[in-house]
């Protein structure tokens, strides 16, 4: 750290150079981040020097978070949900794994989750963390998890299962319903990560049942920073009762809320805000707008990939395309000598693409453009 303070122009000047290295987003076809909404971005700047992890001094933001959750539950069909607003997806994972140890009270050094081998990596980290075994399902032929496998894996130490609604490499949407039932039958605690898929199944015209309208779901990850068009970071877990979320409860005697069940201590109450302005100014028709124009551009790319004999992995279920492309890997590099960024699944490996709002025609018109000179 200097001795006396730099002035404000060098200092925003060095900013702003470093800003500039950073890639647009209308180059990035791998994020399933895009540009906030600008009405989420003002809701941040009013909100950001709120401390949700002190809710009593910042009881007018509490109010906003809760109000936030309250959408968000009659989004997914439980208008009474509990819950909190969490840096993302990873955060709230390992959130919902570590109320079903709470919820089970077995031997955490014995403790198993059933996981679809499509499940994010924050397990991985959620495993790490808390000391339990992951044991992952194989999926069927359309890349979704499949509940037989995910039976033949249970066994008296697992605590939970985990079902995904928008896998991150395919877009897919796993049988929640049928996990659903197996989570019933076996007295085993269901998690439901739609990190993604939260803020677009809704909104297509024929949406698969995923949430609390199933039976067995006792928690759900959303992200309103990827669709939702909130500001980053903007994480979502919900529980299906307020007895749930209470499992997480540490006491915290230093601030004057005395207990707090979140995993970050200090939470800006800028990403409550956000998330909270961009629902209300977007309803669900301004929603349905986005998504069924993210779902033609979709489509509009998928066509035109197959026209350079590209064929799809599956046919997109959600707004993310994957190809095969002979050496996806290869093709990635050489695209990103464009300044085009795309990225590659593992399993099968192949070319992927995430249609996020700022990817419109123009850019998809660009992009293949560039494709079609680097093939």
């Amino acid at each position: 750290m200097r001795e006396t303070g730099a002035g404000e122009e060098d200092i925003f000047a060095e900013l702003c150079e470093a800003r500039r290295r950073d890639v647009p987003y209308g180059r990035v076809l791998s994020s399933m981040c895009t540009n906030p909404h600008p009405v989420a971005i003002r809701a941040h700047q009013e909100f950001v020097n709120t401390n949700l992890g002190d809710p009593k001094l910042f009881p007018g933001t509490a109010a906003i978070e809760r109000r936030c959750i309250g959408l968000i539950g009659e989004l997914l069909h439980l208008p009474d949900a509990t819950g909190y607003i969490s840096t993302g997806g990873t955060e709230s994972n390992i959130q919902a794994l570590r109320t079903a140890i709470q919820l089970k009270h077995t031997d955490r050094h014995r403790a198993n989750i059933v996981v679809p081998e499509s499940a994010h990596y924050s397990f991985e980290k959620a495993s790490q963390m808390l000391g339990i075994a992951i044991r992952r399902a194989p999926l069927d032929d359309l890349l979704r998890a499949d509940p037989s496998e995910m039976a033949a894996l249970i066994d008296e130490d697992t605590i939970a299962l985990v079902a995904v609604a928008g896998t991150t490499e395919f877009g897919q949407i796993d049988p929640i319903e049928e996990i659903g039932k197996l989570a019933q039958e076996q007295a085993l605690y269901l998690h439901v990560d739609a990190a993604f898929g939260g803020f677009v199944i809704p909104f297509m015209e024929k949406p698969a049942k995923f949430d609390f309208e199933v039976p067995g779901v006792q928690s759900i990850t959303i992200d309103p920073h990827k669709m939702g068009l909130s500001t980053i970071p903007s994480g979502g877990l919900l529980y299906r009762s307020e007895s749930l979320l209470k499992l997480l409860e540490i006491n915290a005697q230093y601030l004057t809320s005395m207990v707090q069940t979140s995993l970050a201590g200090t939470r800006s109450g800028a990403s409550a805000a956000s998330a909270y302005a961009v629902m209300q100014y977007l309803g669900r028709e301004g929603y349905r707008q986005i998504v069924a124009t993210c779902m033609k551009n979709t489509r509009s790319l998928q066509e035109q990939l197959e026209d350079l004999g590209m064929e799809p992995v599956i046919e997109p279920v959600m707004n993310i395309v994957t190809v095969g492309a002979g050496d996806p890997v290869g093709l990635r590099k050489r695209l990103a000598e464009k300044n085009w960024y795309v990225s590659t699944t593992v399993h099968p490996c192949a070319l992927r693409m995430v249609v996020m709002p700022h990817v419109t025609e123009e850019v998809i018109g660009a992009f293949v453009t560039d494709l079609k000179k680097v093939l």
